[in-house]
């Protein structure tokens, strides 16, 4: 709150508008006859009695781009009103419980000795503060700081009434009209102060106020409303692009995109926006890949969209939020640097915001998804927090957002190596590859449990080709002596595991077995519920083939294999034979008398000729 000499400056200010906090929604009524579609509403009063008296009045009352429905409000009649037969005039009368506050707060404004205040002069002080010819403060307002210096005042009249506990009428909105409106009807003259009481912490809402006069009926179209974010990655199968739902392999970068607007944030000297994130421990936050967009459709004739990329120094990344995010980043002045880079003011002097604001960065899937593939998936939520009071110049009272979730998933392949008697096989190599010539492979390094994939994008690249060979090396995997063999972080797809060495005194399978993944999601991809990843509801399934080709007895036997798999822990089951070789004539057979005995004869005959073609020689 400023100093009481604020109050002061606001000659050029009027009473009769309507102030709002940014993130300011909600719907004002009466206890009386409404509209059909507004009659849902609830009322409640603390005396059983309204705060307000009936009359012929009414004020309409809509926000722009925001819905009203769920929010609170206490509406206080400050002021009676009688207005002359022609409606030419009209006198104020302080309503009786609220005479010793307005007189209080006018008298610490004004500087008039409280103890000789009358009503008559609290009244014409207040009405110095009107110098605009039209009772509507939204037309003729041409400095958003007026109207911002007249908040002050406005919210010294709402602490006041809260610490003398009066409730007021409270509104509870559960209903609008066809318009998304809500009606204040049959009221009788006066001024109203109605402030927002919905709950802040966790939802939508932000801290709101407003002062408006019933001298005729009214249309109030709230100028401010809060902010909603959006959070999608994008699934690096291209026909899908950005949603909530995506799987990828272990050292894959996985893209976020936050998408937010900017309210009307006319009247604030600055405006706090900032995105809280937590995310999986599965999931490494790069804080080098933020990058904040603001853009702004033009005019239509124009027919494009002007955009501004954030620089270093206009906002700020906390890799280290003591509150529970995994990390926070903040623009300290999101008004400063909109009205810089937007100058789009009507004649009014305010900006016509509803500008676009898109946060974009990267996380790695790490080996920490090799411990929990399949369900549930990897969480990633985020909120966002914003200015909810302009008296608090953007630095002390903000909002927050719901929370919106995003999940990703890997699986992984359990190989049993065997011989056509099922006899495991230890020591068998293979490679992995993600094209069916097996020019680009996909590394792994080995750990306790397998082996887990290295995306190229860990080691430089772009998913499954480019970048650098990993530090671990171009290792091979190699089957135990149990003939297991385990990989972790696959993603859905198509891939080649190649044998590279078989078994001592086994054949090695020539041609690449192909491995094929499908994983099946909800088809609502855009509207995931955070938890429900455990579930049966988004993957919904995991199958694989495996499609082989061996050369066995003189041919080749081609198999087309459906793996057994289970989708609650990602696993595919895969078993590869090596066929055990028809073995040579072993010593002391018939066949290796006759074979002895044919190479002896055809030693012999040898011999002898070459015997012969020397001396024919000399």
């Amino acid at each position: 709150m400023k100093k009481k000499n604020a109050f002061k400056k606001m000659s050029a200010l009027m009473l009769a508008t309507i102030i709002t906090a940014i993130g300011l929604v909600g719907g004002f009524i009466a206890n009386t006859t409404l509209t059909a579609k507004a009659a849902g509403n609830e009322i409640t009063t603390q005396d059983g009695i309204a705060d307000f008296q009936e009359g012929t009045t009414s004020i309409t009352v809509s926000a722009w781009n925001n819905d009203l429905i769920g929010k609170k409000f206490k509406v206080h009649q400050l002021f009676e009103a009688s207005v002359s037969e022609a409606g030419e005039s009209i006198n104020y009368s302080l309503a009786p419980k609220y005479d010793t506050i307005i007189k209080d707060i006018v008298s610490d404004a004004s500087g008039i000795d409280r103890s000789a205040l009358t009503e008559y002069q609290v009244i014409d002080y207040i009405q110095t503060l009107n110098s605009f010819p039209s009772e509507n403060a939204y037309y003729g307002q041409d400095e958003e700081g007026r109207y911002s210096e007249y908040r002050y005042f406005v919210e010294a009249l709402k602490d006041a009434i809260n610490d003398a506990d009066i409730q007021g009428t409270i509104v509870n909105v559960v209903d609008t009209t066809n318009n998304g409106e809500v009606i204040l009807s049959n009221l009788a003259a006066g001024y109203y102060i109605i402030d927002e009481i919905t709950d802040v912490q966790g939802t939508h809402s932000a801290a709101a106020l407003c002062m408006a006069n019933t001298s005729t009926d009214s249309y109030i179209n709230l100028k401010s409303d809060y902010p909603s974010i959006t959070k999608k990655l994008k699934e690096d199968d291209g026909a899908i692009g950005w949603n909530d739902i995506g799987d990828f392999e272990i050292g894959q970068d996985v893209h976020y995109r936050f998408e937010s607007f900017v309210p009307d944030i006319n009247g604030y000297h600055s405006y706090y926006y900032a995105w809280h994130d937590v995310m999986d421990e599965a999931l490494t936050f790069n804080p080098h890949s933020v990058q904040i967009t603001i853009s702004k459709e033009l005019p239509r004739s124009t027919s494009n969209v002007k955009s501004y990329t954030l620089k270093t120094g206009e906002f700020s990344v906390n890799i280290a939020p003591t509150n529970g995010a995994t990390f926070i980043v903040e623009i300290k002045d999101l008004k400063a640097i909109v009205d810089r880079e937007f100058p789009d003011f009507n004649s009014l002097n305010e900006n016509r915001y509803d500008h676009t604001v898109s946060l974009e960065y990267k996380a790695t899937l790490n080996d920490k998804a090799a411990e929990d593939t399949g369900r549930p998936g990897f969480e990633n939520d985020v909120r966002l927090e914003f200015s909810n009071d302009p008296d608090s110049d953007g630095t002390e009272k903000t909002g927050f957002t719901p929370w919106d979730t995003t999940v990703c998933f890997t699986y992984h392949l359990d190989v049993k190596k065997v011989n056509d008697s099922n006899e495991a096989l230890g020591g068998a190599k293979f490679r992995l590859y993600s094209d069916e010539n097996c020019r680009y492979e996909v590394y792994v390094k080995q750990t306790e449990n397998g082996y887990n994939v290295i995306n190229r994008d860990f080691v430089g690249g772009t998913d499954h080709s480019g970048g650098s060979l990993p530090i671990t090396g171009n290792i091979e995997m190699v089957s135990n002596a149990d003939g297991s063999l385990k990989i972790y972080g696959l993603d859905s797809g198509t891939y080649y595991l190649k044998e590279t060495e078989a078994p001592t005194g086994y054949r090695k399978i020539l041609d690449p077995i192909k491995l094929t993944v499908n994983a099946t999601f909800t088809d609502e991809r855009q509207d995931y519920v955070k938890g429900t990843g455990v579930g049966t509801d988004i993957l919904k399934s995991l199958t694989a083939t495996a499609d082989t080709k061996i050369f066995v007895a003189g041919s080749y036997e081609e198999e087309h294999l459906n793996l057994t798999t289970d989708v609650e822990t990602g696993t595919m089951n895969l078993t590869v034979v090596n066929t055990r070789g028809t073995k040579l004539p072993a010593t002391g057979s018939v066949m290796t008398l006759v074979c002895v005995g044919v190479g002896s004869a055809l030693v012999g005959y040898s011999i002898y000729r070459k015997r012969k073609e020397d001396k024919c020689e000399s």
